[in-house]
Order: structure tokens, then sequence, then C-alpha cells
């Protein structure tokens, strides 16, 4: 499936600890969610336009 690819794992698991985060007033899960965010869109758009990221041109 297209749409278990890294990245949007990585999105979607960052949006969720920064959510907790910002209900629970703890910054670390804050920080790390705003990490993942960062770097899923970063693996997502990398992944989109064809480039290979870390030796591999695709995940499935």
């Amino acid at each position: 499936m297209r749409l278990l690819v890294p990245g949007v794992i990585m999105i979607v698991l960052g949006v969720a600890l920064l959510v907790v985060g910002l209900l629970t007033q703890v910054s670390v899960l804050g920080s790390i969610g705003v990490a993942l965010v960062v770097i899923g869109v970063v693996l997502w758009l990398l992944g989109a336009v064809g480039h290979a990221v870390g030796g591999r041109r695709h995940y499935w």
C-alpha cells in the first residue's frame, strides 16, 4: 500500500506526539513530534520526486 511509506507514518506519528505533548504540556513530546513531522515530510517529498533515500529507490 502506498499510504504506508515511512514518510507518511512518521508524519502521522509526529502529529500524534505533537498533539499529546500540547494537551499534556510535556514539551519533550512536542519537540519530538515536530522533529518527526519535519523528517517525515522530507522523506515523503524525496520519495515522491523519485530520489533514492537511504540507498533505496522505494520502500515497498
